[in-house]
């Protein structure tokens, strides 16, 4: 069997439930892993995919709003879909203001269920999409030198050559050779392309380099 392209995680302390969201998810062609605790859950060894969580509120051991908090400090956050039997406003509020895709109250109906999950899960890819995209320009400022960095901090202000080349005590014949290798080396093809790759990356001006 191919390796899934995206996963749905169910954590329900009911195997009844497990069981019917499985057969409910699977009818529906998602890929299903299903878990009876929080503690199972958090031990379990997951794959490298897209995914969401399908999330009960109480569970035995530790709750579901708790399992949300715990992912989130660890940085292991993803989509979650909470399912309760008796859940009550401030609960709901919780759970939406830590960055839950729903809430819904048991017996729910299939079609909002799928609509969730579609939901999470394209919240997932695209977050993997932007945090991939990140990590690629980090990669990339890696390979400018110090005073490369500096001349794109202030590239990006909107400096000319000559203003940048007065800041850092240079010549506008130097700037230019540096800010095209900051262009180059960074794979910008216009200095806007090179704004929103500064503004991804938060680069600043170093101490005592500002912009006048």
């Amino acid at each position: 069997m191919s390796d899934p392209k995206h996963i749905v995680f169910v954590v329900d302390d009911d195997p009844l439930v497990r069981e019917s969201l499985e057969d409910l998810l699977n009818s529906a062609g998602f890929t299903v892993r299903t878990f009876g605790s929080a503690t199972e859950f958090i031990r379990s060894k997951r794959a490298d995919v897209s995914a969401c969580l399908i999330l009960d509120v109480e569970l035995p051991d530790l709750s579901g709003l708790d399992l949300q908090a715990e992912l989130v400090q660890s940085g292991a956050a993803m989509p979650i879909v909470f399912l309760t039997g008796h859940g009550d406003i401030p609960m709901s509020v919780r759970a939406m203001k830590a960055g839950a895709v729903e809430f819904l109250t048991k017996p729910f109906r299939k079609e909002p269920l799928f609509d969730a999950v579609r939901e999470a899960l394209a919240r997932d890819g695209e977050g993997r999409k932007q945090r991939s995209e990140t990590l690629d320009l980090r990669t990339r400022l890696e390979t400018l030198t110090p005073r490369e960095r500096q001349v794109l901090a202030l590239v990006v202000t909107g400096l000319l050559n000559k203003q940048i080349a007065g800041e850092l005590g240079t010549t506008d014949l130097t700037v230019k050779v540096h800010r095209g290798r900051v262009m180059r080396k960074m794979g910008a093809g216009s200095l806007a392309d090179l704004v929103r790759m500064a503004e991804k990356l938060k680069v600043s001006s170093e101490p005592g380099v500002r912009p006048k």
